[in-house]
């Protein structure tokens, strides 16, 4: 299992909230005599958005997230939808699969109802998307000019059309000029970017209401991504109709991701003690650390999940488990979407990344020819140590998770006994057996890795700093400690 954060980590990152600011950009004068702890104190508290010249806090939060439509049938409604919007030309994106089931023919249908609505079809987006299938489907928009896009499949179809969509517009711009730093560049989006309206076929990643969309860096064997408000489709399409044909391990896989969205939402560190404080507004990051818009979309979710999932593992066509797990992915993603993730997804891209090299895994009851780690999958593999790291940071909100894993209320009195340090190692076992339920694989070793692996994969870790800079307890990430910390989680995590 997992240890808890050493002493010195904590008592420096005690001393590094020591330091105080007033809320506001424009107290940098003279007159304000703030105590400032000098380059030590610089370097030890985390560094996140576009860097600046003070070691402030932040004092703020945002909330954004698309317009949602929810009901069964409502797909036939997104030829009107554009026609409303006066799309000149669309550019529909999906996947091979989705390509031939109903959803897309009823999205289809919607659009030749409507007069003077030309559209194109890219139907080659890949699950999992890399670097390359971004560039084609990039290339593809650009050569169209589209007014408008829609997205009709999963999280996959949805990020690859949010990044069609940002290049049309930024038409001389690299992939890596928008991609998170360090990775990439991490540019600011200051320009408008066409309406995208986003059909999810999976309940899962909530693509939809994000202004998130990952891909699989290949070169380096770990996924990264680009993530900015202004990404976020106008309006997110969720059709309870639409993953009926959802195969049982996607709906698996997809309702896990939904889990980790609102847990790690919930328990990333709060969002006054993320630093830098943006310089300016349109600097402050899509993940800004757990506040309280947030938390109640997350804690509805994780609910929602614990309840609804096992259902689908049991039977898939149980169409009010369906719903409801449809409705969590997309209040998950307005809990994470604007809280962020942490430790679970920041490992999970190396986890998934080096697979195509390494184990070469491929997952039950997925129809793909490549060796594939499903994302929800990735993210649960290091579930129950992250969480027991975690739970000393926030005793409360771990109790109230373990609650919900349970079965019972907070303040039932087998939640209420447990003393604070044992928390975490309650946790990991009611996640573990959650997991177990649904016929996840236990552990890292379960899918092919071997415990000679860890440090690649810590190693493809270290860089997801836009996540990693929101996990409590970790301490200064990229240092020594926090490659200690991450080598441990990844060690309690290889079996289970």
């Amino acid at each position: 299992m997992a240890p808890a954060a050493t002493r010195s980590t904590i008592f420096r990152l005690i001393n590094a909230s020591q330091h105080s600011a007033c809320p506001c950009h424009g107290c940098r004068s003279a007159t304000h005599n703030h105590a400032h702890h000098g380059a030590l104190a610089l370097n030890q508290l985390r560094k996140f958005a576009t860097p600046v010249q003070t070691n402030e806090k932040e004092y703020a939060f945002e909330v954004a997230a698309s317009n949602l439509r929810f009901g069964e049938g409502v797909t036939r409604e997104v030829g009107m939808d554009l026609k409303n919007m006066k799309a000149r030309k669309v550019g529909v994106f999906t996947d091979p699969i989705v390509a031939k089931l109903k959803p897309m023919q009823v999205a289809l249908e919607s659009l030749e109802s409507q007069e003077d609505l030309p559209f194109e079809i890219y139907d080659q987006v890949l699950a999992e998307p890399t670097e390359e299938s971004w560039r084609k489907a990039i290339a593809w928009a650009r050569q169209h000019d589209f007014s408008h896009f829609l997205a009709v499949g999963g999280g996959s179809v949805i990020d690859t059309a949010k990044t069609a969509n940002l290049f049309t517009v930024y038409r001389d711009a690299d992939l890596m000029d928008f991609v998170n730093a360090p990775v990439g560049k991490g540019l600011p989006i200051s320009q408008t970017l066409r309406p995208l309206i986003a059909v999810p076929t999976t309940a899962g990643t909530g693509s939809e209401t994000t202004g998130a969309a990952i891909f699989d860096v290949t070169s380096r064997a770990f996924k990264t991504g680009i993530a900015n408000r202004a990404l976020k489709p106008v309006l997110g399409v969720v059709d309870t109709a639409n993953t009926e044909s959802c195969p049982t391990a996607v709906h698996i896989s997809a309702g896990l991701d939904v889990l980790f969205h609102s847990l790690e939402s919930y328990t990333a560190i709060p969002y006054t003690e993320r630093t830098p404080r943006p310089a300016n507004p349109i600097l402050r990051p899509a993940y800004q650390g757990s506040n309280p818009v947030a938390d109640i979309f997350s804690m509805w979710a994780l609910r929602t999940t614990v309840k609804y999932l096992p259902r689908i593992a049991k039977d898939r066509g149980d169409h009010e488990a369906r719903s409801q797990m449809l409705l969590a992915a997309s209040f998950a993603g307005i809990g994470f979407g604007n809280a962020g993730v942490h430790l679970c997804h920041g490992m999970s891209y190396p986890i998934s990344g080096l697979n195509k090299k390494g184990p070469k895994y491929k997952h039950p009851g997925y129809v793909v020819d490549h060796p594939i780690i499903p994302h929800g999958v990735s993210v649960a593999l290091t579930g129950p140590a992250v969480f027991q790291f975690t739970a000393p940071s926030s005793p409360d909100r771990h109790r109230e998770a373990l609650a919900v894993f349970n079965g019972v209320t907070v303040t039932d009195p087998s939640i209420t006994s447990i003393p604070d340090s044992e928390v975490g190692a309650y946790l990991y076992e009611s996640i573990a057996s959650f997991l177990d339920g649904l016929g996840v694989p236990r552990g890292l070793k379960a899918v092919g890795y071997n415990k000679s692996d860890i440090s690649m994969l810590v190693e493809g870790t270290l860089p997801q700093r836009r996540v990693l800079d929101l996990a409590p307890n970790i301490g200064n990430v990229a240092g020594e400690d926090g490659r200690e910390h991450l080598t441990r989680i990844m060690e309690a995590s290889f079996e289970y």
